[in-house]
């Protein structure tokens, strides 16, 4: 018998024998209640999983740049390329023209070129259709497989590529020359046509030649060569014999491509333009404009050319 059961029995024995014994006063404790265990739900951020696939994860490029709507059927008429045409003659001339450039920018030709994936297109004289050149060149490389392509509007006194291509004006690379705060990406246009973005030659500005031949367009350069070292760069420049900015500008380049306008440039038009081009390591030349029997003069099916 415990203790307690002993005490019990002693007072149910002392209050028979008449022994006054006070009730205990008995105070209700209650039972503690019992705290909820605290749930400490870490904060989850947005991962790339099944669940959010539905979110387009966005490079810095994607997220600063604006989005425009080439009308191609428009620049199919007006003779640039489409990526969805059907082959023709005018599509194969450029696959051809292409092919060494790619190869010399992506570092596949025998001697490594440095900023060999910045294309210069330029001419002797305007009026010889280095525009419409670095259009259909840009198009065609926007149909490799493997390369992205930048279309550049550097001819920056008589900016002509948007009209070309039916945009309007729009901020671009002056901008970006004249004002710090200005990043590149914050005027690159994105194009319906996956692998082509575009810059602008931007704001017109009074000194906007001296500008292409500034320290701060050579630093612009080498950034993009750098960050953008997977991506071709195609520059529609001044013409050679028209500013001396355009000779500072191809000295620059990796590559340059001089259009020129047959039965219409002059051999020493042509020979005064390729002797400012000393420093560029690769300079080639493209006939435009060809008729049937210039073609055959020069030995090519397709009417270009190439001269070192």
């Amino acid at each position: 018998m415990s203790l307690i059961e002993q005490a019990a029995q002693r007072l149910e024995q002392l209050r028979q024998a008449g022994v006054d014994v006070p009730q205990p006063s008995v105070e209700k404790v209650s039972e503690p209640i019992a705290e909820k265990p605290q749930v400490h739900q870490a904060r989850q951020e947005k991962t790339p999983t099944d669940s959010n696939r539905g979110e387009v994860l966005q490079s810095p490029e994607m997220s600063l740049s604006r989005r425009i709507e080439l009308d191609l059927q428009v620049l199919s008429a007006a003779g640039i390329l489409r990526p969805d045409a059907p082959r023709s003659a005018h599509a194969d001339e450029y696959r051809v023209i292409k092919r060494p450039l790619i190869d010399n920018a992506m570092g596949r030709s025998a001697t490594p070129i440095s900023n060999g994936n910045l294309i210069m297109i330029t001419s002797a004289l305007p009026g010889e259709g280095k525009t419409f050149t670095a259009a259909n060149l840009a198009m065609s490389i926007a149909m490799e497989l493997d390369n992205t392509v930048m279309l550049v509007d550097a001819d920056v006194a008589r900016p002509n590529l948007l009209k070309v291509l039916g945009l309007p004006p729009a901020r671009g690379l002056m901008d970006v020359l004249v004002d710090d705060s200005i990043d590149l990406p914050q005027v690159l246009l994105r194009t319906n046509v996956e692998k082509l973005t575009i810059l602008p030659s931007g704001t017109p500005h009074p000194r906007a030649t001296e500008l292409l031949a500034s320290d701060a367009m050579a630093t612009l350069l080498e950034d993009m060569a750098n960050r953008y070292s997977d991506r071709i760069i195609i520059f529609d420049s001044p013409p050679l014999l028209v500013t001396t900015e355009a000779r500072t500008l191809a000295s620059l380049m990796g590559q340059v491509v001089m259009v020129v306008k047959a039965e219409g440039t002059t051999y020493a038009d042509v020979k005064h333009a390729l002797a400012t081009l000393e420093s560029c390591p690769v300079k080639l030349m493209l006939l435009n404009q060809a008729t049937a029997s210039a073609k055959d003069s020069y030995g090519y099916g397709y009417g270009y050319g190439y001269g070192n």
